[in-house]
């Protein structure tokens, strides 16, 4: 059955406090939004849905923060797209986790956190 599965449709970050990552997350991406509820918010992310959910079920966990974040998301630029990015994360304050940098993988990135500690990348492939 496992076999079946064809593509990663969606990806949920997990939020303690849902309605500043909902303002942090529409003020960072230009996704359109494609559902929204009191207590979760979805964004298209060009054939991946990206998801805010409020910690709310017995499995959700409680916490995370900076000392342990739950998730790494990644979002591609074009190669001369990653020094604006960045420099409209330092005009925005967002904390800026490592600066622009190439990367043995051949990725230029920048590394950066969201209000609740989540690893965010903007990354060009060079």
């Amino acid at each position: 059955m496992l076999e079946t599965i064809g593509k990663l449709n969606y990806t949920i970050v997990l939020c303690d406090d849902i309605d500043r990552m909902k303002v942090f997350y529409r003020e960072l991406l230009p996704f359109p939004v494609v559902a929204e509820t009191a207590t979760s918010l979805a964004l298209d992310g060009g054939g991946v849905l990206l998801g805010l959910r409020q910690r709310e079920r017995s499995y959700d966990g409680r916490g995370g923060g900076s000392e342990s974040p739950g998730v790494q998301l990644a979002f591609l630029v074009a190669p001369d797209e990653v020094e604006p990015c960045y420099q409209q994360l330092l005009e925005r304050g967002v904390g800026i986790l490592d600066p622009p940098a190439d990367q043995p993988r051949g990725h230029r990135t920048v590394y950066f956190s969201d209000p609740e500690g989540n690893v965010l990348e903007v990354y060009a492939e060079i």
